[in-house]
């Protein structure tokens, strides 16, 4: 194919492919890496017999990519730091442009390396060896002046012992060769470190030695990096929420006047037969709950176990209280979601639909993957009075501490919501999850949600006692008030 037939490939080009490059030459591409449709195609490639990253523009932006990919490459190689050697580069009006960069043997992305030890506990030796390893050479591009704008752990990749900094698109400057403005550096390192789990937060400031030891033109107050990964944080989160209802890399949607469909796009093609028809699905599945406002069904696709819960409407006075406001279908996938983002552990969803009439809602389906633990009534039943194990009181103590950091209420806290899974707890029934706007908020509902917890057992139970004493009571909220 020609450079520029990739305009038209959308999310699926051929591999392996074969791509002329204007002005003579051949890419044999045997496998692509990035694909952003109709504009960026990355793929790892064979050119004149040698491997290499190939980065291939398309389309109208595709000149503004091409500027912005070769200015930074050259950029990070004239301040001598660690980057793929540039081989070959073109661009043609009509066509698209090109790079190809040395391709790096046995390389592995520093985000690879975090994931091996993420469920680690909080600055474990191996996310301190990570996250030190990543700061060193944030710190060696900030004394030349430079920053990567998209600052993640993917764009930094570690081969034969070493770590390079790869995108040069992402790569910004302001005076080449000299140290970046204290300002600059810690709006860079916010970006950093709101990508991390928010439970790293209070070893910030022990993983800024490794940071000061290569870059020590300037203090770093910790309260103004603070306040600036809170602030990413917080746009970060917000933007995430706003792919989960439209169509973009990590989601395919259908939304309009007669009907709502939004599903991981990693998930798009085996769930076709089901999306088609849940309700046969549900027909045939075991049924936890029929009836009344919901019916949920655990159902069986490919050998894999997955749930579908159906929102119904239960009469027209019913409807006329839920068409004109987002299902609870809707409404559990995006907290669900927002649950994921946050390390808050639910079951992973897969798609959602909302059956529409002129925009006026009607029934609705949320696909989830099944949870095979038990739920914590089931799991401390032997414990009533004795001490659950310290793992799963610990793991509990976690959940609690993130839904108090992040303002989290889940509405309806009953033991039958609250599965031990993978080493930890998650949650279910997200129809009335919330993340409060204010402290005094929260703080109610905080409040209703503990009680209802604990009402899952007798108060006078050696367990009741336990948990009352453990779990946090937050200043202000008692149900009274």
């Amino acid at each position: 194919m020609k450079l520029s037939d990739l305009a038209g490939a959308g999310r699926q080009p051929a591999c392996p492919a074969q791509v002329e490059l204007p002005g003579g030459g051949v890419l044999y591409i045997d496998c692509w890496l990035r694909i952003l449709p109709g504009q960026r195609y990355v793929g790892r490639a064979l050119w004149n017999g040698r491997q290499v990253l190939a980065k291939l523009m398309v389309g109208g932006k595709a000149q503004r990519h091409h500027q912005r990919e070769m200015a930074g490459a050259q950029l990070l190689a004239d301040q001598q730091l660690p980057t793929p050697s540039l081989v070959a580069q073109g661009w043609q009006e009509g066509e698209g442009g090109w790079l190809l960069f040395d391709w790096l043997d046995s390389s592995e992305s520093l985000w690879d390396a975090w994931r091996s030890v993420e469920a680690e506990h909080a600055l474990s030796d191996g996310q301190r060896d990570v996250l030190g390893e990543a700061l060193e050479l944030i710190a060696r591009m900030h004394t030349q002046g430079l920053w990567q704008a998209d600052l993640h752990l993917d764009n930094l990749l570690r081969a034969d012992g070493r770590l390079y900094v790869v995108d040069g698109g992402g790569v910004r400057a302001e005076t080449p060769g000299q140290p970046l403005s204290r300002e600059q550096v810690l709006e860079n390192l916010g970006v950093f470190f709101a990508q991390l789990p928010a439970e790293i937060e209070p070893f910030i400031e022990e993983l800024l030695v490794h940071y000061l030891l290569a870059n020590s033109e300037h203090a770093l107050p910790l309260e103004a990096l603070l306040k600036e990964i809170r602030k990413t944080r917080a746009w970060r989160l917000n933007d995430y929420l706003k792919k989960v209802a439209r169509d973009c890399s990590l989601f395919s949607a259908r939304i309009g006047a007669f009907g709502a469909q939004v599903i991981r796009r990693d998930e798009e093609a085996g769930l076709q037969v089901v999306l088609a028809d849940p309700d046969a699905f549900i027909a045939k599945g075991k049924l936890f709950k029929t009836g009344g406002a919901a019916t949920v069904a655990q159902c069986e696709l490919d050998s894999r176990a997955l749930l579908i819960k159906r929102y119904n409407i239960k009469n027209p006075l019913h409807w006329l209280k839920r068409f004109w406001r987002p299902s609870r279908a809707w409404h559990s996938w995006v907290e669900g979601n927002r649950l994921d983002f946050l390390g808050i552990a639910t079951p992973r969803l897969l798609a959602v639909i909302e059956r529409r009439w002129l925009w006026m809602r009607g029934p609705a389906w949320l696909i989830t993957e099944l949870l095979r633990g038990e739920d914590i009534i089931a799991r401390f039943q032997p414990y009533l009075n004795d001490c659950p194990p310290e793992e799963e009181l610990f793991a509990l103590d976690r959940l609690f501490a993130v839904l108090i950091r992040e303002r989290i209420s889940h509405g309806d806290l009953k033991g039958h919501n609250v599965f031990w899974e993978q080493g930890g707890w998650a949650l279910i029934d997200l129809d009335a999850v919330q993340q409060h706007g204010s402290d005094a908020s929260f703080a109610r509902a905080y409040a209703k949600d503990r009680a209802r917890f604990l009402r899952n057992w007798p108060t006078d139970s050696a367990l009741y006692r336990l948990l009352d004493q453990r779990l946090p009571a937050v200043p202000g909220t008692s149900i009274e008030d």
